[in-house]
C-alpha cells in the first residue's frame, strides 16, 4: 500500500519548507505520493458588484491556472526530476475546510503545512488557517516551522 501525504502549498517559504519536508518524509517512508495543494482563499463574508459576479466564474478559472503554473507544477517537476510521485490540486475555499475534505477524499494518510507569520487583528478575530485545520483534521497534522 502507497502512503499519500498531502502538502498544503501557499507560494510562500512556510510552503516551500513544508514541501521540503514532505520530500523528506516520502524518502523515508518509500512507497510514498506526495499530493501538493494550493487553497485560494474565499470568503462568503466578502461583498461583490453585479458586475463582479457576472465576472467570477471565469475570474476564479484564471486564478487556478495561474496557482497551478506559478506554484504547484515546479513544484511536482521538481519533485519527479527527483523520483517521487506527486499530483497537484488548486482550489478555492476555507485553507482548513478544503485542506482537511481533500485529505478526506483523497485517502491522504498526513497533511503537512508551514506555519505562517500571520498576525494583528485578523489573527486574534479569526485564528490562522493553520491552527484551525489541527483542531478539525481527520488525519494528524505536522507544522513545519
Amino acid at each position: 500500500m502507497t502512503t499519500k501525504l498531502l502538502v498544503g502549498l501557499d507560494g510562500h517559504s512556510s510552503g516551500e519548507r513544508a514541501l521540503a519536508y514532505g520530500e523528506e518524509m516520502a524518502k523515508l517512508i518509500g512507497s510514498c505520493s506526495l499530493l501538493l495543494v494550493y487553497v485560494i482563499e474565499w470568503s462568503p463574508y466578502s461583498f461583490q458588484t453585479a458586475e463582479e459576479n457576472a465576472q467570477r466564474h471565469k475570474r476564479r478559472e484564471e486564478e487556478i491556472t495561474t496557482a497551478m503554473s506559478r506554484v504547484v507544477q515546479p513544484a511536482l517537476d521538481a519533485l519527479k526530476e527527483r523520483g517521487l510521485a506527486a499530483e497537484g490540486i488548486v482550489k478555492h475555499g476555507n485553507v482548513a475546510d478544503t485542506l482537511n475534505s481533500i485529505a478526506k477524499n483523497e485517502g491522504a494518510q498526513q497533511i503537512i503545512v508551514g506555519r505562517s507569520a500571520e498576525t494583528g487583528l485578523s489573527q486574534r478575530i479569526f485564528g490562522s488557517s493553520t491552527a484551525n485545520l489541527v483542531m478539525q483534521a481527520h488525519v494528524p497534522v505536522t507544522v513545519v516551522g
